[in-house]
């Protein structure tokens, strides 16, 4: 139903242009000090998470870093829209547009090679044309990014709501959180990530918990919807049907 991407992901160029779409911002004028910061934040997230975070991703960091610092230095305005050549900014910018003309062509092709499958199918029609239960929700694309972002903002709840910090030792693993997230989607149906973590009152096991849908969607156990608040995400079992053509 969506494309939810683990392995080898996304790469560093693909978490700015996240931001970039997120914040709407101007891919010609993007704001240095702002976008470090986010980019560090999420890359520390990954970590946490004990997501294998490649060696790029840290060279893109000091990139952003010494680009942050060279922007410090006085120098002269220019008052064209379009950034120069003079511009700390200018490589990295080049690079984003490169690639992002890249994944542009990519989507294109993919959806020529879409087209093409529908007019020209393979042997055993039969198996083609079998009824899809229709789920009523929009077709989308989901990175690791957007399910960071809904991580995030619980881990931000979280800590709104503590007053006092407490150093307790919890034990808990995946397959228990797994367990417990298949439980609970059994008894009550379609949840958000978000509702699913108010009763989790430690960050370590909203953690753990994070890691067990990540491995819940690669397994194809779980189904995952995103609808138009990208901060949350909702999970629901897989429909009987689709358990049986898998």
């Amino acid at each position: 139903m969506y494309r939810v991407q683990l392995n080898n992901f996304e790469g560093p160029l693909d978490l700015l242009l996240f931001f970039i779409k997120r914040d709407e911002l101007d891919i010609y004028d993007i704001p240095i000090s702002y976008i470090t910061q986010q980019y560090l934040e999420y890359v520390n997230l990954m970590e946490e998470l004990d997501l294998d975070v490649a060696s790029e991703f840290i060279l893109m960091a000091s990139m952003l870093m010494s680009i942050k610092a060279k922007m410090m230095l006085p120098r002269e305005e220019d008052e064209n829209d379009e950034i120069d050549e003079t511009d700390p900014r200018y490589e990295l910018v080049q690079k984003l547009l490169e690639y992002k003309r890249y994944k542009e062509m990519a989507v294109k092709m993919a959806d020529i090679d879409e087209e093409t499958r529908k007019r020209y199918k393979r042997g055993y029609p039969e198996v083609d044309d079998v009824d899809q239960q229709a789920s009523g929700e929009a077709l989308k694309d989901v990175t690791l990014f957007d399910l960071i972002s809904a991580f995030r903002k619980v881990l931000t709840d979280l800590e709104r709501q503590r007053i006092v910090h407490k150093v307790n030792k919890v034990e808990t693993t995946i397959e228990e959180q797994s367990e417990f997230v298949l439980n609970s989607l059994a008894k009550s149906g379609r949840q958000s990530f978000a509702t699913l973590c108010k009763v989790l009152t430690n960050r370590v096991v909203i953690v753990v918990t994070f890691l067990a849908i990540l491995e819940m969607i690669k397994e194809q156990q779980i189904n995952l919807f995103i609808e138009e608040d990208p901060t949350d995400f909702y999970l629901d079992l897989k429909p009987v049907d689709e358990i049986i053509s898998a």
